[in-house]
């Protein structure tokens, strides 16, 4: 199976190297030289754009204005796909630059090159049908079981509702831990351990992608008032045995 993966960020090569490792001859297309993940070989945008499957794998927020400028230039038989970490979004825009003829699936793999630097065998992958999806969305479906992935389909809203409370909140709290200055130490409880890999895990992604984890999934702010709430009463709770 012939991919093509636009945008070589750091989850763009490492899903371009994952889809190389699954068997398929992958091309990808990048505006900054990056290296070339193993077996992946260097396209122009037009090519990257003709290809029968493409991934997108750009920044939430700059893949509207990127939509804008180059959907209508997408082969005819390209099946169009993103990898955006919200999903209501990103279908609508797909939806709305993208020619109706064209097959446009919404897809989220819940994981990146922290979580998936020891395979990516188990590991969840999203699916949410867009447009004109029929053989082609089962043949990602089965290219990503053949990955071994654990395919969970669901509409957009369906993810992006959960996402607030697993991803999104995942993210917080491991940017708000940071802030507080929180360092490996050798008296460390397994606990203390799991929050700082989160750290780790959550730091190393750009902090882009936190502001729009935040901005672009419209359940994030109930999630941050649930967590103000819930932090809130646990501070009276205290207060209170403290007279």
């Amino acid at each position: 199976m012939k991919v093509a993966v636009y945008g070589l960020g750091r989850f763009g090569s490492f899903w371009a190297e994952c889809l190389y490792k699954a068997g398929c001859d992958v091309i990808a297309y990048s505006r900054s030289e990056h290296q070339l993940p193993e077996g992946v070989k260097r396209a122009s945008e037009e090519e990257v754009l003709a290809s029968p499957y493409l991934f997108f794998c750009v920044a939430i927020s700059s893949f509207e204005g990127l939509l804008k400028r180059i959907g209508g230039q997408i082969g005819k038989d390209t099946v169009v796909m993103d990898t955006c970490s919200v999903k209501i979004y990103p279908a609508k825009w797909m939806k709305e630059n993208i020619p109706s003829s064209r097959a446009i699936i919404a897809t989220h793999p819940m994981f990146g090159p922290d979580s998936g630097r020891n395979g990516i065998y188990g590991l969840p992958i999203v699916m949410c049908p867009v447009s004109g999806v029929d053989e082609n969305y089962a043949a990602m479906k089965a290219l990503f079981a053949s990955m071994g992935l654990d395919v969970l389909e669901m509409s957009a809203e369906k993810h992006d509702e959960e996402a607030a409370y697993s991803q999104g909140v995942t993210h917080f709290v491991g940017r708000t831990l940071s802030q507080m200055g929180m360092k490996p130490t050798p008296i460390a409880t397994q606990g203390y351990r799991n929050l700082m890999t989160i750290v780790e895990q959550t730091c190393n992604d750009p902090m882009q992608l936190f502001y729009d984890l935040q901005r672009y999934n419209p359940y994030a702010k109930e999630m941050r008032l649930s967590l103000q709430v819930a932090i809130e009463k646990v501070l009276n709770a205290l207060r209170r045995e403290e007279g």
